[in-house]
């Protein structure tokens, strides 16, 4: 039976393959739809037997899922997790290679079966926007749906707003179980009037789960960082975790991989990666970065193969206001010219007084950007996170870590 999903699966790579793009986009939610579906009944649909925590918004469900998975181990509760930051059941952590935040056609099924045969009971996992989209959920039960937030990203991949947002809001149409929502999101209420068993609300001075009351101390910088706490305080509550020891759990973490990790070798200045790859994302954390009397400097590229271009010239807009020095540089190609990625970062500059390094190879970037650092000053190198390939032409990826190359520096 494995031999025949194997030989399936290359059967579907060769077709897809055959397909032409325009005609794959209209289908891709039937083909992953159905492919999901064929999975469960290959896997027994695991999900029958798990309880399926998916987290999705714009910005914080790597961190979310992060936060909530250490909630879990420490209330000793079997977990297993998926998403950008990796693969892990129990104690068996893995990198996620796929340059895909949710895996579709049958790994997530695949992955479901294998944590509900390793024994956990619990598998929390983010839910992209695409992947909802694309139905990649099909066949899956989910029990609890967690919104985090959105924002105007990723508009080319759906066309508009309004099929961003419903792309969103599909997730919560699956399950009536539980439903966990920010409610200081301006669009919390489009998802708040979504009928629920059970309906959970998390904000800094409102909501069930609110700062005001929680008084959550995090060590991680960044006040996105306390949203995407009383998400994970939020979640903890909805399955009955005592609420002290849950925020003890997360009063402890000292970072999430990639997520605005600070990089200690003894150096006078502080390196920071961050996978920022959103406007909104790269202004909070340069906001967050910023401070008096030192210098911030920054390395940033943008993703190629035609994703959401619009933002390039906005990335050049919010380095110019905030970075002293900037470092352009590749981040994912894809198929696209690297060099004409960055122009497009470029024409997003109005008046750089200081001017700009243009350096296409990443690792050089790196480099360049820490020997520009002084005493006190910051590098922050965004878009990669804790990532661990670059996408690049003929559909190759190639081994990367930014924290690799760092590290690797600092030794010096």
């Amino acid at each position: 039976m494995f031999k025949e999903l194997y030989i399936l699966n290359k059967v579907l790579d060769i077709g897809r393959k055959l397909i032409p793009r325009s005609i794959f986009k209209f289908t891709q939610p039937y083909y992953h739809g159905f492919l999901s579906i064929l999975g469960g009944i290959f896997y027994g649909f695991p999900s029958k037997n798990l309880k399926i925590i998916a987290v999705t918004g714009t910005k914080g469900k790597s961190t979310v899922v992060y936060m909530t998975t250490r909630i879990f181990e420490k209330a000793g509760i079997p977990v297993a997790s998926i998403g950008s930051l990796g693969f892990k059941i129990k104690d068996k952590t893995w990198p996620n290679s796929l340059k895909m935040t949710m895996p579709g056609r049958m790994k997530l099924q695949k992955f479901l079966y294998n944590a509900k045969k390793s024994g956990a009971k619990y598998v929390i996992l983010e839910a992209t926007s695409e992947g909802l989209a694309q139905n990649r959920l099909a066949g899956i039960n989910v029990n609890c749906a967690v919104f985090t937030g959105i924002h105007k990203e990723h508009i080319e991949s759906h066309g508009s707003f309004e099929n961003y947002l419903q792309a969103k809001q599909k997730l919560f149409f699956k399950t009536n179980a539980i439903h966990i929502i920010n409610i200081d999101d301006k669009q919390s209420k489009d998802f708040i009037e979504i009928k629920s068993d059970q309906k959970i609300t998390f904000g800094m001075q409102e909501g069930d789960v609110n700062q005001k009351d929680t008084e959550l101390k995090l060590k991680l910088v960044g006040n996105f960082n306390i949203y995407n706490g009383l998400a994970a305080l939020a979640i903890s509550k909805a399955y009955g975790i005592n609420p002290k020891e849950a925020k003890n759990e997360l009063e402890k973490i000292e970072k999430v991989p990639g997520r605005m990790e600070f990089i200690k070798k003894g150096q006078p200045f502080d390196v920071v990666v961050d996978y920022a790859h959103t406007p909104d994302s790269l202004e909070k954390v340069y906001q967050t970065l910023k401070k008096d009397n030192s210098k911030l400097v920054c390395v940033l590229g943008a993703a190629g193969g035609g994703r959401d271009k619009w933002k390039r010239s906005s990335f050049g807009r919010i380095a110019e206001k905030y970075c002293d020095e900037i470092v352009l540089t590749n981040e994912d190609p894809y198929d696209e010219n690297p060099e004409e990625i960055l122009q497009e970062i470029v024409s997003g500059f109005s008046n750089l007084n200081n001017g700009y390094n243009l350096i296409i190879n990443r690792q050089d970037a790196i480099k360049k950007a820490l020997s520009l650092a002084k005493k006190d000053d910051t590098v922050i190198i965004t878009g990669k996170g804790s990532e661990t390939s670059m996408a690049v032409s003929n559909n190759k990826k190639i081994q990367w870590s930014d924290k690799a190359v760092v590290e690797e520096f600092l030794k010096y």
